[in-house]
């Protein structure tokens, strides 16, 4: 069914248009390793929490959004793939990385249910 790349990243407010920049900038190269969606979502509505919450598991500072992300590949094979390719590919390197990737969470999924276009 597929197979999803999550990420939860604390990004300032202020950068939020370098953000959506970076992002931007980043879709073709994870396109071209095999992506077949990319999607962020800008915290709107993301409460704190008493036991837990999205704020608390990334450290949430003064000024900062959680952001939302996930890419979506088509097996787990393409994403390991893209994911060993990237670490050593030149396009990445110098790409603006406007967030604290210290308490950026990631993680990989099986897709078990999409009721949706992704």
């Amino acid at each position: 069914m597929g197979y999803v790349t999550g990420f939860l990243t604390p990004v300032k407010s202020e950068n939020k248009e370098r953000y959506v920049a970076s992002a931007e900038a980043a879709w073709p190269h994870f396109q071209r390793y095999g992506a077949t969606a990319h999607v962020e979502n800008w915290g709107v509505d993301v409460p704190d929490g008493k036991v837990t919450s999205f704020p608390m598991a990334v450290k949430q500072e003064e000024g900062e959004v959680v952001v939302f992300s996930w890419l979506v590949w088509p097996d787990k094979a393409t994403a390991d793939n893209a994911w060993a390719n990237m670490e050593n590919d030149p396009a990445f390197a110098d790409m603006d990385m406007p967030f604290d990737g210290k308490r950026m969470m990631w993680g990989g999924f099986e897709t078990v249910f999409n009721n949706g276009s992704t």
